[in-house]
């Protein structure tokens, strides 16, 4: 009988310390969760705050932002484009912040597609045109411009990076844009083709009955070159003019081929820049 409880007391001790034993871990693993929920909790709460804060601006008064496992939603409206496109570059740079999801509405006014492409295209046509020899006027950018239900896209050619940055520049601070779609290509980089530019740009502007096309800064023959490849875009008064700056890129040596986008005054035309 004896032998029988020392043997029974022996095992419940046995019992309560494996119990003990076991239970260690567990208390252990539950503490380092707490931790590390705390810790995340902690991050969670500085991303939302370092995010906020660089929206403390008037123009985004109207825009929230939550932080969740490092990506950051915006929300809200703005009055312009540039200032959704803004927000999101402000927020990226918050800690913890790793990827933007963009659901700001640009909420400025609603301007019918055809207006609003027109608008665009005068503003677009005067910009980067450059003076060349004499003061005439030389255009290498033909940027074309298109809307639909307030989405502007932004296509053809540009001389450099910067002129295409300058174009979506501009496009994105014109109240009404929606939303903008970037498919400019920029030509190759190239001193022989910067070299065949002012060769078609003198050819073309220097033939007397083409001088004109130098003088209205809003409307000069645009010049793009890709690898010897000539593009002429623009609006001339008549198919003897096309036909003659045709003529004109083709025989300056190291052009290879051209293509003529010249549209005619008062004929049916794509919008280009």
């Amino acid at each position: 009988m004896t032998k029988t409880m020392r043997a029974t007391r022996t095992t419940l001790m046995m019992a309560t310390l494996v119990g003990a034993l076991l239970s260690l871990p567990q208390i252990s693993l539950a503490a380092a969760q707490g931790t590390g929920t705390a810790a995340q909790a902690q991050q969670q709460s500085a991303s939302d705050n370092d995010a906020a804060a660089r929206l403390n601006k008037k123009q985004f008064h109207n825009v929230s932002v939550t932080v969740d496992n490092g990506i950051a939603t915006l929300t809200g409206t703005t009055d312009l484009y540039d200032y959704k496109a803004d927000a999101a570059k402000r927020v990226l740079k918050a800690k913890g912040v790793t990827a933007v999801r963009n659901l700001i509405q640009v909420a400025g006014p609603n301007v019918p597609d055809n207006v609003l492409g027109e608008k665009l295209m005068n503003l677009l046509s005067f910009d980067r045109v450059v003076y060349g020899a004499n003061p005439n006027l030389i255009a290498f950018n033909a940027i074309t411009v298109s809307a639909q239900d307030g989405v502007v896209t932004l296509g053809g050619h540009a001389r450099t990076q910067y002129d295409r940055n300058t174009a979506m520049t501009l496009a994105s601070t014109y109240p009404g844009v929606k939303n903008l779609v970037d498919q400019i290509q920029v030509d190759p980089v190239s001193m022989v083709d910067d070299h065949t530019r002012m060769a078609v740009a003198h050819a073309v502007y220097g033939y007397p009955s083409m001088t004109k096309y130098s003088m209205d800064p809003g409307k000069p023959i645009r010049i793009s070159v890709q690898n010897g490849h000539v593009e002429l875009y623009g609006t001339v008064d008549s198919q003897v003019d096309k036909n003659t700056a045709y003529l004109r890129a083709s025989n300056v040596p190291g052009v290879f081929t051209v293509e003529n986008h010249l549209q005619i005054a008062g004929q049916p035309s794509g919008r280009q820049n």
